[in-house]
């Protein structure tokens, strides 16, 4: 059987480490599909059980020098708790370690920069003094940053080399010879005081550290929105148990628990009003302002927030079966997710440490041999290790998403992953499902007009008859009329024409109500000019005859939503091309269409038909977004570029789309394409960077310049740029939480 599994993996220190992974495992036997995120420390796995296990799996990840932790469960914080606690280690570490270096920097550079230092530790007066209290101060910041070589060494052994390498590698040297250094002074080379630097490897450590540190701290950032959603339910709910009260934590509420729920507290569970009525605020589930009023037999959702009524609940879903867990659930599996330009970072950070450790090598042969100065060629040697980053690479990618995805579910936009994110951006073309996209999908009675008859009398009669009815149309007949308090009285010999009308007798008259087709089959003489004219305005209209004498006609509609033109408008605006999918008939189609400002129309098309549509556009070389309610619109929605489901997030067929909207707004579409946009531009200005930095800098270590005005790079400095270089690109990532995407 094919199964899903999430695998947190510790130890991936750049992008090196999370491609090594995937590599390796997708060519197992049995592992059908590997992603693993560099920001959120996850593997998502799709594998077969019947050819792998997953302690197989497990195997290879530790075979490969990372740790695989447990299956991840339904508790969702127990990953932000975990990188909370990473954060507050990396912060002590680092200023346990810059507590070290900023004297070690000035004792090894003091005199340099015209310091007078104490003769007990001055290069001049005591030699060994000075190069022992450089390896005293060296030894704790090397402490700090142990992991660097527990991981980067074993790393290069196993041939997978990553970041960690790069750092172990220069910093190592630079220790090493400088141990020599204190070794030769000791037996009294004192000439080898000047090829001390401890000071490059403490330093260059304690500014590792700090990058590593606001790395972590932005990342922290960019999960807030699944923060914020988990801490939307409350922690405990009051249940009626045997007509008491009582307190117990949501975990325990079961499906039919009655919930009691009181102005000012949020609702613990999906669930429905059995007693009360007040106003619900559901802006932090689907991002709707205006807080909705809920009366008996409507449903409410778990992290919603009641707000002035006391409302009597009966559990409907808990646990992970509720919307906000869903909700969350989906979040995470597109942060988890990795979007197809990502591989272009992939494939070039699989190979970069290796031509990194190859160019640093080549590099300090070069200097050695040119210049016959191991320590000048050392220090090119650790600059070019420590100035190549490839965790900038393999964060441009999942911190934009990230942030992406939590700002859409903050906007009541779901994305199911990177690759839905990503095609989102090229759409050229949007097919929108007319009834309950477009217009409101439920039909509403709009005009009335009536011959030779009262009209309180006529909708007397016809309410008495449809009442009886249940077909749409009657339904919201019906509607209308219970909410006008218009009176019925029983009827008599009803009949149900099949798919044409109803006849009954209503006080021993003879009633016909009926479509114009049926009229016409009767003979009944009509006024074809009023029919005619609301029937051109979309309308489905029906007749009602007595004693085979027409006496009036009413017309029912699916009235346009208020908010699709000024969308349809701003789909425009993008350059897409907006056209209309529907059931209709030719003519009610092209004046809805007409009416929003849509073009193109496919009309009279079956529900099993639309995905013929959507392929009728896909060879026209147009990338398709399909929009529709996500039910009868699922073959639709599949066979699109991307599936946007469009709704009020619970009768929605989630499987069946890329994009769920949680409000029933088709400016939620001009919003979710949008924000595809931005996130792409914000990717590729991410990989622009990262790759510009490393085309840039490690040139210029290697020592290019040294060649025109002879300057030299500073491992130190080497180390500052590798430092926030990571920093820089989750900081730009972060700047899609504000950006303007309605």
């Amino acid at each position: 059987m094919i199964r899903e599994i999430t695998i947190p993996i510790e130890g991936m220190s750049c992008a090196a480490c999370s491609s090594r992974i995937e590599r390796v495992l997708s060519k197992k036997e049995g592992v059908k599909e590997i992603a693993v995120n560099l920001t959120t420390g996850k593997s998502k796995i799709i594998y077969d059980d019947q050819e792998i296990r997953i302690s197989q799996i497990k195997a290879y990840i530790k075979k490969l020098g990372f740790v695989p932790l447990d299956i991840e469960k339904d508790n969702v914080d127990e990953h932000q708790d975990k990188q909370e606690k990473e954060m507050i280690l990396m912060k002590k570490k680092f200023f346990v370690a810059i507590s070290f270096a900023i004297p070690l920097f000035i004792i090894s550079m003091g005199e340099m920069a015209g310091l007078t230092m104490p003769k007990i530790i001055s290069s001049n007066e005591n030699p060994l003094n000075f190069a022992l209290i450089q390896l005293i101060l060296v030894i704790p910041i090397l402490i700090c940053g142990s992991k660097f070589f527990r991981i980067g060494i074993p790393s290069l052994f196993r041939g997978s080399p990553n970041m960690d390498t790069l750092v172990s590698i220069g910093t190592g040297s630079a220790f090493l010879y400088s141990l020599y250094s204190t070794y030769e002074i000791y037996i009294g080379e004192v000439s080898m005081s000047t090829h001390l630097y401890y000071e490059s490897s403490g330093v260059i450590i304690a500014l590792i550290l700090l990058g590593k540190y606001l790395e972590s701290k932005s990342k922290g950032k960019t999960s807030k929105a699944i923060k914020a959603l988990m801490n939307l339910a409350p922690k405990k709910a009051t249940v009626i148990h045997d007509g008491k009260e009582i307190q117990i934590p949501i975990e325990e509420i079961e499906v039919g628990d009655i919930i009691l729920v009181k102005p000012g507290d949020s609702i613990p569970v999906d669930s429905v009003v059995i007693e009360g009525s007040s106003y619900v605020d559901e802006s932090m589930i689907s991002g709707e302002s205006i807080p909705i009023n809920k009366l008996i037999d409507d449903n409410v959702f778990g992290g919603t927030l009641n707000q002035n009524g006391v409302l009597k609940l009966k559990a409907d879903k808990v646990g992970k079966d509720t919307l906000l867990a869903k909700i969350i659930k989906l979040v995470e599996d597109a942060q988890t997710s990795k979007a197809p330009i990502a591989k272009t970072a992939d494939l070039v950070s699989y190979y970069f440490v290796p031509t990194v450790i190859t160019l640093a090598i080549i590099s300090f042969l070069f200097w050695y041999i040119n210049m016959n100065d191991f320590s000048f060629a050392l220090k090119i040697f650790v600059a070019v290790l420590v100035i190549a980053c490839p965790c900038a690479l393999g964060l441009a990618t999942p911190t934009a998403i990230m942030v992406s995805t939590g700002r859409g579910a903050k906007e009541g936009i779901l994305i199911k992953g990177g690759e839905s994110l990503e095609i989102a951006h090229k759409v050229n073309a949007v097919l929108l499902d007319k009834t309950g996209t477009i217009t409101k999908g439920k039909p509403e009675l709009s005009d009335i007009k009536v011959f030779d008859i009262e009209e309180k009398e006529f909708l007397s009669i016809l309410y008495s008859g449809e009442r009886n009815s249940n077909h749409p149309i009657a339904k919201a007949i019906n509607n209308y009329f219970k909410q006008k308090d218009i009176d019925y009285k029983e009827v008599f010999e009803f009949n149900d024409i099949s798919g044409k009308g109803i006849e009954y007798k209503y006080e021993n008259k003879k009633i016909l109500v009926g479509s114009y087709n049926l009229f016409k089959e009767k003979n009944i003489k009509l006024k074809d000019d009023i029919i005619i004219e609301l029937q051109n305005q979309g309308k489905t209209i029906l007749l009602l005859a007595i004693n085979e004498k027409f006496k009036g006609v009413i017309s029912v509609s699916d009235e346009i939503k208020k908010t699709s033109i000024e969308a349809i408008k701003k789909l425009k605006s993008l350059g897409l091309e907006v056209i209309m999918v529907t059931g209709d008939n030719k003519k009610t189609a092209q004046y809805i269409a007409k009416k929003v400002n849509i073009d193109r129309v496919f009309s009279e098309v079956l529900p099993e038909d639309k995905s013929n549509k959507v392929k009728e556009l896909q060879e026209e070389s147009k990338v398709v977004a399909m929009v529709g309610d996500g039910i009868n619109d699922s073959p639709a929605l599949m066979q699109a570029d991307v599936g946007i489901a469009i709704g009020s997030g619970t009768h929605i067929a989630v499987e069946s789309a890329g994009i769920v909207l949680m409000k029933d707004n088709l400016n939620q579409v001009y919003k979710a394409i949008n924000l595809s946009k931005k996130t792409i531009t914000n990717i590729k200005q991410n990989l622009f960077w990262a790759f510009i930095y490393n085309i840039i800098g490690i040139p210029i270590a290697m020592g290019i310049l040294y060649y025109y005005n002879g300057f030299l790079l500073n491992p130190m400095v080497a180390g500052t740029a590798m430092a926030f270089s990571s920093v820089s690109v989750v900081s730009n990532a972060l700047r899609l939480r504000n950006k303007k995407i309605d």
